[in-house]
């Protein structure tokens, strides 16, 4: 059994060897065989409608929905324009911020996958993991330092414009769909959005570890494949191009080299780059998103957010699972949480339900102030903190103190949670990598301890990827040490056992989900730690929050 795992393992190794490409430096071009001007998406306001994509498009599971939402009778659509017009004349520029509830269902795989799973989210984080490194120690020493120093002479961007909405600012939850990727081979969540006019459905990446909101366009020159067919711009009413002097175009990365602005009507060109072999380029442009918003009296209301900014890729490469594309919750200005700062307030919250919950119980995403988890007395808070002179205000770092281990804190040098020099270092927690990664010599401290306090469980050594693990065949209740994280400000995060020891095999072997990076690296509390806590994002007061939570009942 564990000889296959093994197996399985050196496959992937082999694979991920076979698939990796060399990196250029940032000052050269990481798109090679792709030849922007030729291409009428850089110089003309719409794109063309034709395609050289051949990806297979897979049929949507309910067609009614890409619509538009045409499924409903005409009851509904007079109580729905009455309720429309009673929301009208609000505007955004009031003091009462809406709450905004979204559903997450989970799609796990089945549980006699669970050593491959283990093995798959191993390999994609470490992926991650490099990402991550790359975009710090690249953002800060060269990308946009040298574009700084080459625009100090243009001038400065304008604040983005605020998204609007159709309706008036009533309390009231959005509920869409936000699901685990485990079965599509992914440790990320997928978030279903409604973008365009009419609404055309997408399913997205919730990433936090970015900003940029991008789908896969039409025409598509270079695209992964995806479930479902690409968004195609020119079907949509409310599509709107960014223009090249327009001066939200200096929010975005151009391709390298830049292109220079001709024409009046010539769009902005994005680039995105996620430090590996993923990146994204293409249109920066408006859209807008309908979201599902459930009012008081439980009855559901569809609500438009007009003019956010996104980016229509035209050439998308990657590892995205069946993704249209990805939605940033991260700390810039062009994340989706960003811009819907004006509508529901400076926070947001999610609470993931563990991975032993039905396929049909929803975790939760929640834009806005949440009265029913700050009024909790068990709610934490810790600072959250920014990176050394780091001009990479993507992430949300935390500043950890020590750990606790068995109710003893371990030894570990109190600098291995500082910044590097080079900008790298630190904490962060990331909806986006699975397992929970400190950097060594953290790490090897911590596998030590456990490896000391647990008894009485045979510990099994050839297990792949995951160290140390135990043999806990027909032992009911394994006794295994407590786990804790202390943060500088006093703050602590204790974890229950399901949090932090995974079933690698159900009811036969069970493994500590923790793993190290290499020293000074980055420091990462992922998803599968997060589970069944409340995590709160309150930017304006720069605060996480968590709170031991049952998500299935959120």
């Amino acid at each position: 059994m564990v000889s296959k795992v093994f197996l399985l393992l050196v496959l992937l190794l082999v694979c991920g060897a076979a698939g990796t490409h060399d990196h250029k430096s940032k000052n050269a071009s990481h798109l090679a065989g792709i030849e922007f001007p030729e291409h009428p998406s850089f110089n003309a306001v719409t794109s063309s409608a034709t395609t050289g994509c051949s990806l297979p498009n897979s049929k949507k599971s309910n067609p009614s929905q890409d619509e538009g939402f045409d499924n409903r009778d005409d009851d509904d659509d007079d109580d729905d324009d009455d309720n429309e017009e009673e929301m009208e004349g609000g505007g955004v520029g009031g003091d009462v911020k809406q709450t905004v509830k979204l559903d997450l269902k989970r799609r796990w795989a089945r549980r006699e996958k669970e050593k491959e799973s283990v093995v798959e989210s191993k390999m994609r984080d470490l992926a991650r993991i490099q990402t991550l490194y790359r975009r710090m120690t690249e953002n800060k020493n060269q990308n946009r330092v040298s574009r700084l120093k080459k625009e100090q002479s243009k001038p400065q961007a304008a604040p983005a414009a605020a998204p609007e909405s159709s309706g008036s600012l009533v309390s009231g939850q959005l509920i869409a769909t936000l699901e685990s990727g485990v079965s599509l081979g992914s440790g990320e969540y997928f978030m279903d959005v409604f973008v365009g006019t009419p609404p055309k459905h997408f399913s997205l990446i919730l990433d936090t570890g970015s900003d940029l909101n991008w789908i896969q366009c039409e025409p598509c020159y270079d695209c992964f494949e995806q479930n479902g067919p690409h968004y195609d711009p020119a079907q949509s009413s409310s599509y709107r191009n960014i223009g090249c002097h327009d001066p939200r175009c200096h929010l975005v990365s151009s391709p390298d080299p830049p292109q220079p602005c001709k024409a009046e009507n010539q769009t902005c060109p994005y680039y995105y780059w996620y430090g590996d072999s993923s990146n994204t380029t293409g249109d920066f442009a408006l859209e807008t998103f309908t979201v599902n918003l459930t009012m008081p009296s439980g009855k559901p209301e569809f609500r438009k957010v007009e003019n956010v900014m996104f980016g229509c890729g035209h050439w998308n490469r990657g590892l995205f699972h069946g993704a249209a594309g990805l939605l940033g919750l991260g700390r810039g200005s062009l994340s989706f949480s960003s811009q819907l700062q004006s509508l529901y307030g400076h926070s947001f919250s999610y609470c993931l339900v563990d991975r032993d919950s039905d396929a049909n119980v929803s975790s939760k995403l929640i834009f806005g102030e949440d009265k029913d988890l700050l009024s909790r007395p068990d709610l934490n808070f810790t600072t959250l903190v920014a990176g050394k002179e780091n001009p990479v205000d993507t992430f949300y770092y935390v500043q950890i103190k020590s750990i606790v281990v068995g109710g003893e804190v371990v030894d570990i040098p109190e600098d291995v949670w500082q910044f590097a020099p080079n900008g790298a270092g630190g904490s962060i927690i990331d909806s986006g990598t699975t397992l929970s990664y400190f950097a060594e010599p953290a790490y090897q401290v911590i596998k030590d301890a456990f490896m000391a306090k647990v008894k009485g469980l045979l510990v099994v050594k050839d297990f792949p990827v995951l160290e140390p693990c135990y043999n806990v065949t027909g032992v009911e209740q394994p006794d295994l040490p407590d786990f804790g994280i202390v943060f500088s400000d006093g703050a602590v995060w204790n974890f229950p056992v399901e949090n932090y020891f995974i079933e690698a095999v159900p009811r036969e072997l069970v493994c500590l989900a923790i793993l190290g990076t290499p020293r000074s690296a980055l420091s990462i509390i992922g998803n599968y730690q997060q589970q069944n806590f409340h995590i709160l994002y309150d930017t304006k007061k720069s605060r996480l929050g968590f709170a031991p939570t049952k998500c299935s009942e959120v």
